[in-house]
């Protein structure tokens, strides 16, 4: 058997290859019949676009590109899409409403009486302002702290006792009894409140020497008084002074001390009788000679006098403040005895 190879094999691949798109070619290398394939046209064709043939001639490419065909498809959108994204607004909104309410519950819970009082006074008083102000005029806030609370009220109330001060020297010029004692009675403003002093004259003392009795010209000036000092509501304090002359006939310790006293007592009577409503008593004093009226002359008959204070409120809470009771200190412990 012949190993060789067969001698007509490379013909075949030759036709195998010429079938794949060019022209048949014969065992002898000549030319089958019909047109020659342009294989670059047809790539161009392919590229470019389809062949274009003209009549009578050989065919040829006529480089036209194809037009672009541009597909759309429309996406389907979600839940979110369909509503725009207007629903997060809305949600950011709330969010933010609640956390400004939260924040508010929080300050009233936080704030004392006396800075809400402020705030619901700030948000009244503009409008009432724009009606009872004149042109030019710009409305006044409310006071935003404690502090300017109670300094707004010290002033109404200073203002006050300066209105009782001015009416009671006004009764004392016109009524003919308190006019004549003018001289002995004496109308101030203290850190306590209004002080209203009646002062013993060598010639005419309220008491008798040594006496809790009024004098029945003494009883005349409570009288007048007493009625007065309802106008306010402030409450009063009495307090009795001495000179400071030892008292004659000291028996069973009596001294300036009780005798003081009785004359507050004395004068607190009387100033009911007047008219003074009870309720305005809160205390009654008897301070000796602690308190002289000259200091330079603690013997001076003006130094025994009846002093009535109406309170302020600051002087009204330090006295009720500093009178409540304690809590009693825990008794020692003792040994028991055998």
């Amino acid at each position: 058997m012949d190993d060789r190879p067969d001698e007509h094999e490379p013909e075949n691949v030759e036709n195998e290859i010429a079938g794949d798109g060019v022209a048949d070619v014969d065992v002898t290398g000549e030319a089958a019949a019909g047109p020659v394939r342009d294989t670059e046209a047809e790539d161009a064709a392919a590229k470019y676009g389809p062949k274009t043939f003209v009549s009578g001639s050989v065919p040829s490419l006529s480089h036209v590109r194809a037009p672009t065909i541009v597909i759309r498809r429309k996406r389907r959108g979600d839940h979110a899409a369909a509503h725009g994204g207007s629903w997060k607004i809305a949600y950011a909104d709330f969010v933010t409403a609640m956390m400004a309410f939260f924040l508010l519950m929080w300050l009233l819970s936080s704030t004392n009486v006396g800075d809400l009082q402020g705030i619901a006074d700030y948000f009244n008083r503009p409008l009432n302002a724009l009606f009872t102000q004149g042109p030019g005029t710009t409305a006044t806030t409310a006071p935003q702290t404690e502090k300017e609370n109670d300094e707004k009220r010290r002033k109404d109330e200073d203002a006050q006792l300066q209105a009782l001060k001015t009416k009671l020297e006004a009764t004392i010029d016109q009524s003919p009894k308190l006019k004549a004692f003018k001289n002995q009675i004496k109308i101030d403003i203290t850190s306590e409140g209004l002080r209203i002093q009646i002062i013993d004259d060598q010639n005419r003392p309220m008491f008798d020497k040594g006496d809790a009795v009024l004098k029945n010209y003494t009883k005349d000036i409570l009288d007048q008084i007493g009625p007065t000092l309802n106008a306010v509501p402030n409450h009063i304090s009495i307090a009795g002074h001495t000179d400071a002359l030892p008292y004659r006939g000291m028996v069973n310790g009596y001294s300036n001390w009780e005798l003081s006293s009785e004359r507050a007592n004395a004068a607190r009577r009387q100033l009911l009788e007047g008219g003074m409503h009870a309720t305005k008593i809160l205390q009654i004093r008897g301070l000796a000679d602690a308190l002289p009226f000259l200091k330079n002359d603690p013997t001076n008959p003006s130094n025994r006098r009846i002093s009535i204070v109406v309170l302020n409120a600051q002087a009204e809470a330090n006295f009720l403040r500093d009178g409540q009771q304690t809590a009693p200190s825990p008794l020692p412990e003792t040994s028991a005895s055998p």
